[in-house]
C-alpha cells in the first residue's frame, strides 16, 4: 500500500487515509513496461491536449503557442468554412477583452512550415556538427547560468550554516537559563523566534538542493537531446510526437507592416536548449557546402 493508509488499532478494520506527504515511494521495484522518456512524452501530450473544435480537429500545436506581449496562450480555430488550411491561432486574452492585447493572428500552416524548417535545420546541424553544437550549448549555458548557480550555492551554504548556528544559540540559551542568566520569558521568546526561522530554512533547503541538482543534470539532458536528434533522419513532416518531444513552446509576436508587407516574429523554444541561435542562411549554406566537400573527399 506504500503506507497510503493505516489503522488506529489492530482491533479496528477500517483504514484511514494518510496525507500524501507521508506516502512512501519505492521506484524501480518492477521491470519497466516502457522507458521513462516515452512515459514523460505521453504525459506531455496529455497535458497539452485540448478540446477539439466544432469540426472535431485538434492541432498538434495546441497548448504550445504563447503571445509575446501578454503571455497568454494562443487559442485555435478551424471553423472558417471548415477548411483545415484556413485554421489559425489567436491571442486568447484578446478574444476575452480586445483592450488587453491584439489578435496576434497567425495561420496554423505558417506555424507548421516554420516549425518543420526549424527542426530540419536543427537536426541536420546536430547530426553533422554534434561536437560543435554540444560545445556551443554548454558555453551558452555557462554564460547564462554560472552566476545564478554560484549564487544558489552560496545561498544553500548560508542556509545550512544558519541552521547549525541556531542549534548552537538555542543550546547556549538553555545553558544561560539553567545558570539564571536568562529569564524563562526571554528564553521562550528567543527559542520560538529561532525555531520558526529554522523551520523555514529547513523547508527551503530541499528546494535549493533540487534546483542545484537540476542544473547539474544539464549536461545529461543535453546528451539525451542529442541522442534523440541523431535518430530522426529525413524529417519531411511533423507529428504530434515529434513536435512535443523537441519543442517546448512557440512565442508569437504581433504582426507589423514593413514596406507594405506583413511581417511577424515567431520564436521557437526547444526542449533542453531553449531558443536556438541558428546560423544565418548564408552560414548554413557554407556549412552545407563544406559538409558535401568532406563527403566527396571520403568517398574519393
Amino acid at each position: 500500500m506504500n503506507f497510503r493508509s493505516c489503522r488506529q488499532s489492530f482491533k479496528l478494520k477500517k483504514r484511514l487515509e494518510k496525507p500524501q506527504e507521508e506516502w512512501k515511494i519505492f521506484p524501480d521495484t518492477h521491470p519497466a513496461i516502457i522507458d521513462r522518456e516515452t512515459f514523460a512524452l505521453v504525459q506531455t501530450l496529455r497535458q497539452h491536449r485540448r478540446r477539439p473544435t466544432r469540426t472535431g480537429i485538434v492541432s498538434m500545436f495546441s497548448g504550445l503557442l504563447y503571445c509575446a506581449d501578454c503571455g497568454s496562450k494562443l487559442g485555435y480555430s478551424a471553423t472558417n468554412n471548415y477548411k483545415r488550411e484556413q485554421a489559425f491561432f489567436f491571442c486568447s486574452a484578446y478574444r476575452g477583452n480586445s483592450d488587453v492585447c491584439s489578435a496576434h493572428y497567425i495561420r496554423e500552416k505558417v506555424i507548421e512550415g516554420l516549425a518543420l524548417e526549424g527542426l530540419q535545420r536543427l537536426l541536420w546541424y546536430i547530426q553533422v556538427y554534434e561536437t560543435r553544437f554540444a560545445q556551443e550549448q554548454m558555453e551558452r549555458f555557462g554564460l547564462q547560468e554560472r552566476k545564478a548557480l554560484a549564487e544558489s550555492r552560496r545561498e544553500l551554504d548560508k542556509s545550512k550554516q544558519r541552521v547549525a548556528e541556531i542549534d548552537r544559540i538555542i543550546q547556549k540559551s538553555y545553558e544561560d537559563l539553567s545558570k539564571g542568566l536568562l529569564t524563562e520569558e526571554r528564553f521562550a521568546t528567543l527559542t520560538v523566534s529561532l525555531e520558526s526561522e529554522q523551520r523555514q530554512l529547513k523547508a527551503d533547503i530541499p528546494e535549493l538542493e533540487a534546483s542545484l541538482n537540476a542544473t547539474a543534470d544539464k549536461a545529461g539532458d543535453l546528451q539525451k537531446f542529442i541522442q534523440r536528434a541523431r535518430q530522426v533522419t529525413r524529417l519531411t513532416e511533423l507529428t504530434p510526437e515529434i513536435v512535443h518531444e523537441f519543442i517546448d513552446k512557440i512565442v508569437v509576436s504581433k504582426p507589423e507592416k514593413i514596406d507594405g508587407k506583413r511581417h511577424q516574429r515567431v520564436d521557437i523554444h526547444y526542449n533542453t536548449i531553449g531558443l536556438w541561435c541558428a546560423p544565418s542562411p548564408k552560414e548554413m549554406e557554407k556549412l552545407f557546402q563544406e559538409h558535401l566537400a568532406d563527403k566527396r573527399k571520403k568517398t574519393a
